[in-house]
C-alpha cells in the first residue's frame, strides 16, 4: 500500500485488540489426563471433602491431648488403608499410627515418633511441650464439598489435574480448540526444507509464531506462503474462511508489491487498525473477515515475534475463553544505561538475570535480527517519555515466559 500508515497509540493499540475479542463459546468434553493447556469452560466443584477423613500427617503415636507428658501404653497400630474400627482409648492409652492412617474420632493430637521415648514394655514417653491438633489433618480441612475448585476460564496445569484426580473427576468441559492459520508472504521465501540460493531467504517467520503459539498451548495450521500478487492473495484469503483466526507476516507495509492488505480489502476485511506508533513492529494490521479475526503482523522476523507476543498471544487467550490475558510484568534493576525514543513507544530486549535487566546489544539491533531474540529473555517496554533508561533503574518487565493477569496492568516505563 503506497498511502502512508495511520499509526496507532500503542496503548490504544492494546485495547482495541482485546476489545475486538469475543471469546469462542463452544464447548466439548475431554478426558482430563488429555486436558493441559486446555481452558475449563464451566466451574468445577469439589464433590468429595479434602482430606475425606480426619488422618495423620506423620508416623507417629495418635494420643488425646489430656495425655501429654504422660507414659502410655501402646493400645494397637493403625495403617493407612486399614478398614477396621479401633475402640477408644482408655485413659493411659495410645496408638501407634502411620502417615495417611484414619484417626478414631477421640484422636485429637498426633506426636512424631523421632519425638517421643519408647519404652521396651510397649510403652512410650510422650513429651510435653506439644500443641494441640498437631498433625492431625481434619475431614475437609483443605477443600470441602460445593466449593469451586477451578474456576471457568482457567487454563489447566499439572496442579489442576491433581485436584481433578483427587475428586476423581475424570471427564471436564472445555472450550474447544481455536482453529488458527499461519502464512507467510514474499516470493523471495523458501521453506527449511528446501534449498535457498543466495537471493532467497528462508521462511523463518511462520515457525517462529507457530513455535510461539505452541509455548502458549494454542495449536496452529502452517497454511504456506502468499506470493506477492494481489489476485493470487485474494484467492488464498478465500480459502481460509474455516478458521477462527488468521496470522499473517509481512506485505502490509508501503512497498509496490505489499498486496496483502488490499488483499484483504477485496475479500470485505472491516480494519480496526493499520499501524502501530511502536518501535519495532510499526507495519501491524488487525481487523475481521467475516467469522475470523485477522492479524498481520511484521515481516521482519524480529518485529513479528515481538508483536505476537505483546499482542496476538493476549488476542488468543481472552478468544479461547481464558480469564487471564493481560500481560503480567515483574520489577528488575536496570543494570546498565541505554537510549530509547523519544516520541514512540518502544519495546527494548534484554535478558533478566537474578532480578537485574541487562539489555540486549545496548539496543542496537535491527528489526530483521532474528539472533537479539534468542539471546533475550524479556522485553521492556518505553512510553516514549524519556530518551534514556538509566542504570540502576527500576524498571517494568515482561518475560518472555512470564505469567498472565485476569487484572489490566499498566506494564509501560
Amino acid at each position: 500500500m503506497k498511502e502512508k500508515l495511520n499509526y496507532l497509540d500503542f496503548k490504544e493499540a492494546c485495547k482495541t485488540s482485546l476489545e475486538l475479542v469475543n471469546p469462542i463459546l463452544k464447548t466439548e468434553i475431554i478426558y482430563f489426563m488429555n486436558s493441559l493447556g486446555r481452558v475449563i469452560s464451566k466451574d468445577i466443584v469439589c464433590i468429595k471433602n479434602l482430606p475425606s477423613f480426619n488422618n495423620s500427617a506423620m508416623d507417629g503415636f495418635a494420643i488425646r491431648f489430656s495425655d501429654v507428658g504422660k507414659t502410655l501404653k501402646i493400645k494397637d497400630t493403625i495403617f493407612a488403608g486399614d478398614k477396621k474400627e479401633f475402640e477408644s482409648l482408655e485413659q493411659n492409652e495410645c496408638f501407634k499410627i502411620m502417615t495417611g492412617a484414619k484417626t478414631p474420632n477421640d484422636i485429637d493430637t498426633i506426636i512424631p515418633v523421632e519425638c517421643c521415648e519408647k519404652l521396651s514394655d510397649n510403652r512410650v514417653i510422650i513429651p510435653k511441650n506439644i500443641k494441640k491438633g498437631a498433625n492431625l489433618r481434619l475431614k475437609g480441612e483443605e477443600l470441602k464439598q460445593g466449593e469451586i475448585i477451578i474456576k471457568k476460564g482457567e487454563t489447566i496445569t499439572s496442579s489442576h489435574i491433581a485436584l481433578l484426580a483427587s475428586q476423581g473427576i475424570t471427564q471436564i468441559e472445555v472450550f474447544r480448540k481455536l482453529k488458527i492459520a499461519i502464512l507467510s508472504t514474499g516470493n523471495e521465501l523458501k521453506e527449511p526444507w528446501e534449498k535457498a540460493d543466495e537471493e532467497e531467504i528462508y521462511n523463518c517467520n511462520a515457525f517462529a509464531i507457530i513455535a510461539q503459539l505452541k509455548e502458549k498451548d494454542f495449536e496452529s495450521t502452517y497454511c504456506g506462503v502468499i506470493p506477492d500478487s494481489l489476485e493470487k492473495s485474494v484467492t488464498f484469503i478465500k480459502n481460509l474462511s474455516d478458521f477462527d483466526i488468521i496470522i499473517t507476516s509481512g506485505g502490509i507495509s508501503m512497498g509496490d508489491a505489499d498486496f496483502i492488505a488490499q488483499a484483504f480489502l477485496k475479500c470485505g476485511l472491516d480494519i480496526s487498525y493499520h499501524g502501530i506508533n511502536l518501535k519495532p513492529g510499526r507495519a501491524m494490521m488487525m481487523g475481521t473477515l467475516n467469522s475470523s479475526l485477522v492479524l498481520s503482523l511484521p515481516g521482519n522476523p524480529l518485529a513479528a515475534m515481538i508483536n505476537c507476543y505483546l499482542f496476538v498471544i493476549p488476542i488468543l487467550k481472552k478468544l479461547q475463553g481464558g480469564i487471564s490475558f493481560y500481560h503480567d510484568f515483574t520489577i528488575a534493576l536496570n543494570k546498565k544505561d541505554f537510549k530509547v525514543k523519544e516520541g514512540r513507544t518502544e519495546a527494548v530486549l534484554g535478558k533478566v538475570i537474578n532480578g537485574e535487566f541487562i539489555v540486549t546489544r545496548d539496543n542496537k539491533y535491527g528489526s530483521g535480527m532474528i539472533s537479539a531474540v534468542y539471546e533475550s529473555n524479556s522485553l521492556m517496554v518505553s512510553e516514549g517519555n524519556t530518551s534514556s533508561i538509566k542504570e540502576n533503574d527500576n524498571i517494568k518487565i515482561l518475560n518472555f515466559s512470564g505469567k498472565f493477569t485476569s487484572k489490566k496492568v499498566d506494564f509501560l516505563n
